[in-house]
């Protein structure tokens, strides 16, 4: 049996940990720059809170309502997300979990007898919510797709199904089937969605009743037929060994205010250069290709914007390094090749790739001693920015002026990773 776990509105939920006020309360969290709507309590739906919506255009409800408003605090949604993982790989044996996202994840529960999952189940739960803070619903079924759709009825119900589904019997799952959506399996796409809606299928539980050579007709060859055995209960999507090393490490931000200055390209390139560099060493990898891009935000009448193309170049390194002022000046070389006076920009990026083990690397005979330290120098900064925080420590390219930074005027404090932000009690 697989079973998902998965974290209730998460980032309200963080946002809800410490405030307990909050609780039973409507509440929201906001992207990037607080332009739309990322996150919302059970109450903010009732509300007619929108998923996805800009915020401006929810605002005048949200106020009418009282609804408590965040920026997003990726700090402490990262820890609170590392809090409950671990406890669910200390609740399981090695090899159980796999992290699906920042807030899901699947488990194996072959471990335990089928009469037991049930009391399982609510035993992962509960103690989750008991270590963390964080409540979660639980889907189980003998498939993937299956433990999807238990877990979407799981929290849709959550008054009948106290955040627990088992699929355990064929009446079970042919019920639950009946009550999803084609739009909701797992996997379904919307163009897939409108195919089917057109072809009469209207729920999970008429895709089920396919054959095979209809699902590789209509469904996308192998993948398709693949998506339809996992609705039969055949297992067909393996658990997956967690990817502890990135293949691709990327730092990308949308930009506080529209940016038309060269030097302000620059200092967030550099910036987000080494933000990933650090992510790089972590990892203990060394990048043999940086690729930076640029978004235009061209203005086409006083009222209206229309979003330019993605601008991007790439540069192959003589050797791959993990060395922020070895990546920082290329990077910002092609910052320069890539920016055009006069035009607005809205988002940069940074790309790291071809990433190597950083003991692979081999030495160059013709470095200088003092070149040979790098590894040495960016081991102390890291060491130092992780302890005091906030970039203590930064190469000049990446500028004292912030105008571009990220708007969070309503960030919460981060509670979990910041000595002067800890949560005081009275």
């Amino acid at each position: 049996m697989r079973a998902i776990v998965d974290c209730n509105s998460f980032y309200c939920s963080c946002e809800r940990l410490f405030r307990p006020h909050l609780r039973n309360k409507p509440v929201v969290v906001l992207s990037n720059n607080d332009g739309c709507i990322i996150s919302r309590s059970d109450e903010a739906k009732a509300l007619g809170v929108e998923m996805a919506g800009p915020y401006f255009k929810a605002k005048p409800l949200i106020e009418k309502h009282g609804v408590a408003t965040f920026s997003s605090n990726y700090n402490l949604y990262g820890d609170l997300s590392w809090r409950v993982m671990e406890t669910l790989r200390m609740l399981l044996p090695p090899g159980c979990v796999e992290v699906y996202s920042v807030d899901e994840c699947f488990v194996e529960l072959s471990h335990i007898p089928p009469e037991q999952l049930t009391e399982f189940a609510h035993h992962l739960r509960n103690t989750v919510e008991q270590w963390t803070g964080i409540q979660v619903s639980i889907g189980v079924a003998p498939t993937k797709v299956l433990s999807k759709v238990a877990n979407r009825l799981a929290k849709k119900n959550k008054a009948v199904t106290d955040c627990v589904l088992v699929l355990d019997t064929p009446r079970k799952t042919g019920q639950a089937l009946q009550k999803t959506p084609v739009e909701d399996i797992w996997g379904v796409g919307y163009a897939y969605s409108v195919k089917l809606h057109n072809l009469n299928i209207h729920t999970a539980y008429d895709l089920s009743t396919r054959s095979m050579e209809w699902a590789y007709k209509n469904l996308g060859g192998v993948v398709g037929a693949r998506l339809l055995r996992e609705l039969k209960g055949i297992e067909s999507i393996q658990m997956m060994d967690e990817l502890i090393n990135k293949k691709m490490i990327a730092t990308t931000r949308m930009f506080g205010s529209p940016v038309s200055e060269l030097n302000d390209i620059k200092e967030a390139v550099a910036t987000y250069t080494s933000r990933a560099a650090e992510k790089l060493r972590r990892q203990h990898g060394a990048a043999n290709t940086i690729s930076v891009f640029v978004v235009p935000k061209e203005q086409m009448h006083t009222t209206h914007f229309r979003h330019g193309p993605t601008i991007s170049d790439h540069v192959i390194l003589p050797l791959a390094t993990s060395c922020t002022n070895e990546l920082i000046k290329p990077a910002v070389k092609l910052a320069e090749h890539l920016y055009e006076k006069g035009r607005v920009y809205k988002k940069a990026g940074v790309m790291l790739s071809g990433i190597v083990p950083d003991s692979s690397i081999q030495g160059n005979l013709f470095k200088t001693p003092s070149e040979n330290k790098n590894r040495m120098l960016m081991s102390m900064m890291d060491n130092v920015n992780f302890a005091m925080r906030d970039d203590v420590l930064k190469f000049a390219a990446s500028g004292t002026s912030r105008d571009w930074k990220m708007r969070q005027e309503l960030r919460s404090p981060r509670y979990t990773t910041r000595w002067e932000e800890l949560y005081q009690i009275k």
